[in-house]
């Protein structure tokens, strides 16, 4: 179980890749609006702003890509806890924005993430 970032040491494999994450993501012109972001559902990683479209961002890390790598280990189940988190987040805003659900992954051998958009549907 991924423990929050508030409990995980800031030299923690899934901090280390959430800021990288973060870098690229931020160099390929996003906004940051709120990293991890909690409710009772889950957690979102990132949740950017990409031109007029809100961004829940989904960040994987796998030391390889054996077993599917990390965009593999977003299972069905992770995807709904994403979309009741999004959906809580939603909630709390006065205008319902288009929003789409992208992943990142890292692994230990490539030095760029893969930046997969609209990688999954509510």
């Amino acid at each position: 179980m991924k423990l929050p970032r508030l409990f995980q040491p800031s030299n923690s494999t899934g901090v280390i890749a959430e800021k990288k994450a973060l870098a690229y993501l931020l160099s390929q012109g996003l906004t940051l609006l709120h990293q991890n972001y909690y409710c009772r559902f889950g957690e979102v990683d990132l949740i950017m702003q990409d031109k007029d479209t809100l961004v829940f961002i989904e960040v994987r890390y796998r030391k390889n890509g054996d077993f599917g790598g990390a965009l593999a280990s977003i299972t069905q189940t992770k995807q709904r806890k994403l979309i009741k988190t999004a959906t809580h987040y939603l909630t709390q805003l006065t205008t319902e924005p288009y929003c789409r659900f992208d992943a990142i992954a890292l692994n230990e051998t490539d030095d760029s993430p893969i930046w997969v958009q609209d990688a999954f549907q509510a």
